[in-house]
Protein backbone atom coordinates (compact mmCIF):
# COMPACT_ATOMS: atom_id res chain seq x y z
CA UNK A 1 0.00 0.00 0.00
CA UNK A 2 3.24 2.62 0.78
CA UNK A 3 4.67 1.72 -2.21
CA UNK A 4 1.10 2.52 -4.07
CA UNK A 5 0.71 5.61 -2.56
CA UNK A 6 4.17 6.63 -3.46
CA UNK A 7 3.91 5.99 -6.47
CA UNK A 8 0.01 7.88 -6.92
CA UNK A 9 1.86 10.79 -5.72
CA UNK A 10 4.46 11.13 -7.51
CA UNK A 11 2.86 10.69 -10.78
CA UNK A 12 0.62 13.26 -9.42
CA UNK A 13 3.52 15.55 -9.32
CA UNK A 14 5.23 14.61 -12.52
CA UNK A 15 1.39 15.35 -14.56
CA UNK A 16 1.47 18.64 -12.09
CA UNK A 17 4.66 19.68 -12.88
CA UNK A 18 4.10 19.74 -16.78
CA UNK A 19 1.58 22.58 -16.36
CA UNK A 20 3.17 24.27 -13.83
CA UNK A 21 6.08 26.39 -13.30
CA UNK A 22 6.72 25.95 -9.24
CA UNK A 23 5.06 23.04 -7.86
CA UNK A 24 4.50 23.08 -4.12
CA UNK A 25 4.55 19.74 -2.33
CA UNK A 26 2.55 20.22 1.36
CA UNK A 27 0.14 18.25 4.04
CA UNK A 28 -2.95 18.79 2.35
CA UNK A 29 -6.33 19.34 3.93
CA UNK A 30 -6.90 22.97 5.38
CA UNK A 31 -3.55 23.95 5.69
CA UNK A 32 -2.94 23.16 1.99
CA UNK A 33 -5.84 25.49 1.14
CA UNK A 34 -4.38 28.09 3.31
CA UNK A 35 -1.26 28.17 1.51
CA UNK A 36 -2.79 28.37 -1.61
CA UNK A 37 -4.41 31.62 -1.03
CA UNK A 38 -1.81 33.20 1.40
CA UNK A 39 1.10 31.81 -1.01
CA UNK A 40 0.13 30.56 -4.25
CA UNK A 41 -2.11 32.79 -5.97
CA UNK A 42 -0.56 35.95 -4.69
CA UNK A 43 2.91 34.39 -5.75
CA UNK A 44 1.11 34.15 -9.69
CA UNK A 45 -0.43 37.51 -9.34
CA UNK A 46 3.02 38.79 -8.33
CA UNK A 47 5.11 37.51 -10.58
CA UNK A 48 2.97 35.62 -13.57
CA UNK A 49 4.68 32.50 -12.29
CA UNK A 50 2.39 29.79 -12.35
CA UNK A 51 1.95 27.61 -9.20
CA UNK A 52 0.51 24.22 -7.75
CA UNK A 53 0.09 22.24 -4.92
CA UNK A 54 0.45 18.37 -4.41
CA UNK A 55 -0.21 17.02 -1.30
CA UNK A 56 1.38 14.14 0.60
CA UNK A 57 0.73 12.85 4.25
CA UNK A 58 4.94 12.26 4.17
CA UNK A 59 6.36 14.68 1.81
CA UNK A 60 10.32 13.96 3.62
CA UNK A 61 10.37 10.19 2.33
CA UNK A 62 8.99 11.15 -1.33
CA UNK A 63 11.90 14.24 -1.20
CA UNK A 64 14.08 11.38 -0.60
CA UNK A 65 12.54 8.99 -2.85
CA UNK A 66 13.13 11.28 -5.50
CA UNK A 67 16.50 12.64 -5.39
CA UNK A 68 17.99 9.66 -4.83
CA UNK A 69 16.12 8.05 -8.26
CA UNK A 70 17.32 11.73 -9.65
CA UNK A 71 13.62 12.37 -10.60
CA UNK A 72 12.51 15.68 -8.73
CA UNK A 73 9.39 16.54 -9.98
CA UNK A 74 8.80 19.46 -7.23
CA UNK A 75 10.31 22.44 -6.64
CA UNK A 76 9.37 23.59 -3.06
CA UNK A 77 8.43 21.15 -0.38
CA UNK A 78 7.10 21.74 3.21
CA UNK A 79 8.45 19.52 6.06
CA UNK A 80 8.79 19.51 9.92
CA UNK A 81 11.80 21.31 11.55
CA UNK A 82 13.67 18.02 11.68
CA UNK A 83 13.32 16.57 8.47
CA UNK A 84 15.04 20.03 7.44
CA UNK A 85 17.94 19.42 9.45
CA UNK A 86 18.39 15.72 8.37
CA UNK A 87 17.39 16.17 4.64
CA UNK A 88 20.20 19.04 5.02
CA UNK A 89 22.58 16.60 6.70
CA UNK A 90 21.95 13.57 4.10
CA UNK A 91 22.32 16.08 0.89
CA UNK A 92 19.25 16.18 -0.57
CA UNK A 93 18.05 19.66 -0.09
CA UNK A 94 19.86 22.84 -1.79
CA UNK A 95 21.12 25.38 0.68
CA UNK A 96 19.47 28.48 0.91
CA UNK A 97 21.17 31.93 1.05
CA UNK A 98 19.32 34.01 3.38
CA UNK A 99 20.17 37.07 1.63
CA UNK A 100 17.27 36.05 -0.84
CA UNK A 101 14.34 36.95 1.77
CA UNK A 102 13.15 40.04 1.74
CA UNK A 103 13.71 42.57 4.46
CA UNK A 104 11.01 44.25 6.65
CA UNK A 105 9.17 47.71 5.70
CA UNK A 106 11.13 49.59 7.99
CA UNK A 107 14.38 47.85 6.41
CA UNK A 108 15.45 44.97 9.35
CA UNK A 109 17.05 42.43 7.52
CA UNK A 110 15.33 39.07 7.18
CA UNK A 111 17.70 37.35 9.68
CA UNK A 112 17.11 39.42 12.52
CA UNK A 113 13.03 39.65 12.50
CA UNK A 114 12.72 35.63 11.68
CA UNK A 115 12.37 34.04 14.93
CA UNK A 116 15.31 32.35 16.64
CA UNK A 117 16.14 29.01 14.85
CA UNK A 118 14.03 30.06 11.76
CA UNK A 119 16.23 30.09 8.93
CA UNK A 120 18.27 26.79 8.64
CA UNK A 121 21.25 26.28 5.91
CA UNK A 122 18.42 24.78 3.88
CA UNK A 123 15.20 25.75 5.75
CA UNK A 124 13.09 28.61 5.78
CA UNK A 125 9.85 28.49 8.67
CA UNK A 126 6.63 29.49 7.45
CA UNK A 127 4.37 29.00 10.79
CA UNK A 128 4.88 27.76 14.40
CA UNK A 129 2.30 24.96 14.73
CA UNK A 130 1.14 23.36 17.71
CA UNK A 131 0.14 19.95 19.30
CA UNK A 132 -2.44 19.96 21.25
CA UNK A 133 -5.71 18.17 22.33
CA UNK A 134 -9.52 19.06 21.69
CA UNK A 135 -12.32 17.12 22.91
CA UNK A 136 -16.14 17.06 22.59
CA UNK A 137 -17.64 19.78 25.12
CA UNK A 138 -20.57 17.99 25.13
CA UNK A 139 -19.29 15.02 26.79
CA UNK A 140 -18.51 16.75 29.66
CA UNK A 141 -20.56 18.97 31.89
CA UNK A 142 -16.88 20.37 33.20
CA UNK A 143 -14.06 19.40 30.64
CA UNK A 144 -10.11 18.69 30.82
CA UNK A 145 -8.04 22.04 31.46
CA UNK A 146 -4.43 20.08 31.77
CA UNK A 147 -2.53 17.59 30.03
CA UNK A 148 -2.98 15.65 32.89
CA UNK A 149 -6.39 14.98 32.08
CA UNK A 150 -5.90 13.22 28.95
CA UNK A 151 -4.81 10.84 30.70
CA UNK A 152 -7.64 10.70 33.53
CA UNK A 153 -9.69 8.05 32.35
CA UNK A 154 -11.94 8.12 35.71
CA UNK A 155 -13.04 11.89 35.69
CA UNK A 156 -13.01 11.67 31.81
CA UNK A 157 -14.21 8.09 30.64
CA UNK A 158 -13.96 7.28 26.96
CA UNK A 159 -11.67 6.72 24.11
CA UNK A 160 -8.75 9.13 23.31
CA UNK A 161 -6.94 9.08 19.86
CA UNK A 162 -2.86 10.02 19.51
CA UNK A 163 -1.35 9.90 16.29
CA UNK A 164 1.02 6.44 15.90
CA UNK A 165 4.32 7.79 16.35
CA UNK A 166 6.50 8.29 19.49
CA UNK A 167 6.91 12.26 18.90
CA UNK A 168 4.57 14.01 20.35
CA UNK A 169 3.02 11.09 22.63
CA UNK A 170 5.96 10.82 24.64
CA UNK A 171 6.78 14.30 25.89
CA UNK A 172 2.73 14.98 26.58
CA UNK A 173 2.70 11.40 28.77
CA UNK A 174 6.08 13.25 30.93
CA UNK A 175 4.06 16.09 31.09
CA UNK A 176 1.35 14.69 31.91
CA UNK A 177 3.22 12.50 34.78
CA UNK A 178 4.16 15.73 35.94
CA UNK A 179 7.43 16.81 34.41
CA UNK A 180 8.17 20.71 34.00
CA UNK A 181 8.04 21.61 30.59
CA UNK A 182 11.57 22.64 30.46
CA UNK A 183 12.55 19.04 31.73
CA UNK A 184 11.05 16.79 29.13
CA UNK A 185 14.14 16.00 26.94
CA UNK A 186 16.54 15.74 29.87
CA UNK A 187 14.37 13.16 31.14
CA UNK A 188 13.36 11.53 27.90
CA UNK A 189 17.18 11.30 27.12
CA UNK A 190 16.93 8.91 30.13
CA UNK A 191 16.67 5.37 30.38
CA UNK A 192 14.39 5.75 33.28
CA UNK A 193 12.48 8.58 31.80
CA UNK A 194 11.87 6.53 28.21
CA UNK A 195 10.26 3.94 30.89
CA UNK A 196 8.04 6.53 32.56
CA UNK A 197 6.78 7.90 29.45
CA UNK A 198 5.85 4.33 28.48
CA UNK A 199 4.39 3.44 31.64
CA UNK A 200 2.42 6.92 31.59
CA UNK A 201 1.08 5.84 27.85
CA UNK A 202 0.41 2.14 29.06
CA UNK A 203 -2.02 3.24 31.76
CA UNK A 204 -4.43 4.21 28.78
CA UNK A 205 -3.04 2.01 26.06
CA UNK A 206 -6.72 -0.06 26.03
CA UNK A 207 -8.42 3.62 25.77
CA UNK A 208 -6.66 4.87 23.08
CA UNK A 209 -7.37 4.72 19.12
CA UNK A 210 -4.12 5.13 16.56
CA UNK A 211 -4.21 7.50 13.75
CA UNK A 212 -1.90 8.17 10.84
CA UNK A 213 -2.86 11.29 8.76
CA UNK A 214 -3.34 14.63 10.90
CA UNK A 215 -6.85 15.17 9.42
CA UNK A 216 -7.47 11.86 11.80
CA UNK A 217 -7.63 13.88 14.51
CA UNK A 218 -10.33 16.11 14.20
CA UNK A 219 -12.53 13.34 12.38
CA UNK A 220 -12.59 10.70 14.87
CA UNK A 221 -13.55 13.45 17.20
CA UNK A 222 -15.57 14.87 15.13
CA UNK A 223 -17.58 11.15 14.35
CA UNK A 224 -17.71 10.68 18.03
CA UNK A 225 -15.16 7.64 17.78
CA UNK A 226 -13.10 9.44 20.95
CA UNK A 227 -14.22 11.84 23.12
CA UNK A 228 -10.71 13.68 23.11
CA UNK A 229 -8.00 14.02 20.29
CA UNK A 230 -4.36 15.32 20.54
CA UNK A 231 -3.06 16.52 17.00
CA UNK A 232 -2.71 20.06 15.35
CA UNK A 233 -4.53 22.74 17.14
CA UNK A 234 -5.28 23.90 13.47
CA UNK A 235 -7.36 21.16 12.74
CA UNK A 236 -9.30 21.29 15.90
CA UNK A 237 -9.78 24.83 15.33
CA UNK A 238 -10.76 25.11 11.51
CA UNK A 239 -13.65 22.41 12.68
CA UNK A 240 -15.06 24.35 15.32
CA UNK A 241 -15.24 27.54 13.60
CA UNK A 242 -15.65 26.79 9.95
CA UNK A 243 -17.59 23.50 10.33
CA UNK A 244 -19.41 24.17 13.95
CA UNK A 245 -18.03 21.37 15.60
CA UNK A 246 -18.45 21.26 19.78
CA UNK A 247 -14.79 21.04 20.08
CA UNK A 248 -12.53 22.60 22.82
CA UNK A 249 -9.00 22.77 22.71
CA UNK A 250 -6.70 22.63 25.98
CA UNK A 251 -3.48 24.39 25.55
CA UNK A 252 -1.34 23.24 28.58
CA UNK A 253 1.50 21.20 27.30
CA UNK A 254 1.31 22.21 23.83
CA UNK A 255 4.12 21.53 21.92
CA UNK A 256 5.36 23.80 19.41
CA UNK A 257 7.92 23.48 16.49
CA UNK A 258 8.91 25.20 12.71
CA UNK A 259 7.36 24.23 9.65
CA UNK A 260 9.81 24.93 7.05
CA UNK A 261 10.45 25.38 3.14
CA UNK A 262 12.66 23.37 1.93
CA UNK A 263 13.88 22.66 -1.78
CA UNK A 264 15.03 19.22 -3.06
CA UNK A 265 18.50 19.04 -4.41
CA UNK A 266 17.44 18.64 -8.78
CA UNK A 267 14.55 20.82 -8.51
CA UNK A 268 13.23 21.19 -12.03
CA UNK A 269 12.53 25.19 -11.82
CA UNK A 270 15.69 25.98 -8.95
CA UNK A 271 15.62 29.99 -9.20
CA UNK A 272 11.90 30.21 -9.64
CA UNK A 273 11.56 27.90 -6.04
CA UNK A 274 14.28 30.36 -4.60
CA UNK A 275 11.54 33.45 -5.40
CA UNK A 276 8.19 31.35 -4.67
CA UNK A 277 10.29 30.97 -0.85
CA UNK A 278 11.24 34.38 -0.95
CA UNK A 279 8.09 35.85 -1.48
CA UNK A 280 5.85 33.26 0.76
CA UNK A 281 7.96 33.70 3.57
CA UNK A 282 7.76 37.91 3.52
CA UNK A 283 5.98 39.62 6.32
CA UNK A 284 2.66 40.08 4.86
CA UNK A 285 2.53 36.83 3.01
CA UNK A 286 3.23 35.39 6.91
CA UNK A 287 0.50 37.22 8.17
CA UNK A 288 -2.15 36.25 5.26
CA UNK A 289 -1.12 32.02 6.40
CA UNK A 290 -1.52 33.42 9.85
CA UNK A 291 -5.11 34.57 8.98
CA UNK A 292 -5.96 31.62 7.37
CA UNK A 293 -5.23 29.54 9.83
CA UNK A 294 -4.11 30.30 13.19
CA UNK A 295 -0.57 29.64 13.51
CA UNK A 296 2.16 31.64 14.76
CA UNK A 297 4.00 33.67 12.08
CA UNK A 298 7.89 32.76 12.07
CA UNK A 299 8.37 36.74 10.96
CA UNK A 300 7.89 38.56 14.57
CA UNK A 301 6.94 41.39 11.69
CA UNK A 302 3.94 39.69 10.40
CA UNK A 303 2.45 39.35 14.51
CA UNK A 304 1.24 42.92 14.62
CA UNK A 305 -0.49 42.49 11.12
CA UNK A 306 -2.48 39.35 12.59
CA UNK A 307 -6.12 39.67 14.14
CA UNK A 308 -9.16 38.18 12.49
CA UNK A 309 -9.64 34.88 10.82
CA UNK A 310 -10.78 34.83 7.00
CA UNK A 311 -14.13 34.74 8.26
CA UNK A 312 -13.69 38.65 9.48
CA UNK A 313 -15.20 38.37 13.00
CA UNK A 314 -13.54 35.52 14.81
CA UNK A 315 -10.38 37.02 16.42
CA UNK A 316 -7.60 34.53 15.78
CA UNK A 317 -5.05 35.75 18.15
CA UNK A 318 -6.58 33.23 21.54
CA UNK A 319 -5.98 30.79 19.07
CA UNK A 320 -2.71 31.27 18.12
CA UNK A 321 0.41 28.58 19.73
CA UNK A 322 2.34 32.09 20.09
CA UNK A 323 -0.27 33.62 22.07
CA UNK A 324 1.38 34.35 25.44
CA UNK A 325 -1.35 32.34 27.66
CA UNK A 326 -0.92 29.78 25.31
CA UNK A 327 2.57 28.80 25.94
CA UNK A 328 2.76 28.90 29.78
CA UNK A 329 3.32 25.33 29.92
CA UNK A 330 4.59 24.71 26.38
CA UNK A 331 8.07 22.86 24.92
CA UNK A 332 9.45 23.57 21.69
CA UNK A 333 10.25 20.62 19.76
CA UNK A 334 13.92 19.61 20.53
CA UNK A 335 14.89 18.55 16.69
CA UNK A 336 18.14 18.04 17.84
CA UNK A 337 16.64 14.63 20.68
CA UNK A 338 14.47 13.69 17.86
CA UNK A 339 17.51 13.44 15.36
CA UNK A 340 19.35 11.66 17.93
CA UNK A 341 16.88 9.29 19.70
CA UNK A 342 14.13 9.34 16.71
CA UNK A 343 15.26 5.42 15.34
CA UNK A 344 15.35 4.14 18.87
CA UNK A 345 12.42 5.54 20.04
CA UNK A 346 10.07 4.53 17.26
CA UNK A 347 11.55 0.62 17.72
CA UNK A 348 10.91 0.55 21.01
CA UNK A 349 7.34 2.41 20.37
CA UNK A 350 6.57 0.31 17.60
CA UNK A 351 7.49 -3.10 20.14
CA UNK A 352 5.15 -1.30 22.81
CA UNK A 353 2.41 -1.36 20.42
CA UNK A 354 2.43 -5.01 19.51
CA UNK A 355 2.80 -5.80 23.10
CA UNK A 356 -0.36 -6.76 25.27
Amino acid sequence: MKKYLLATTMMLAVTTAARADVVVMSWGGDYGAGQVAAFNRPFTEHTGIKSSMVDSDNPTALIKSMVEAKNVTVDVVEVEYPDAIRGCDEGLLEPIDPAILPATADGTAAKDDFMKGAITECGVATVVYSWVFAYDNKKFTQGPTTVADFFDTKKFPGKRALRKQPKFALEMALMADGVPASDVYKVLGTPEGVDRAFAKLNSIKDQLVWYQANAEAARLLADGEVVMSSGPANRFFNAAVTEGKPFSTVWDGQIYDFAMFVVPKGAPHLEDAMKYMAFATDTKQLAGMATELPFGPARKSSVPLVHFFKDGKTDIRPHMPTNPDNLKNAISVSSEFWGDHEAELTERFNTWLASN
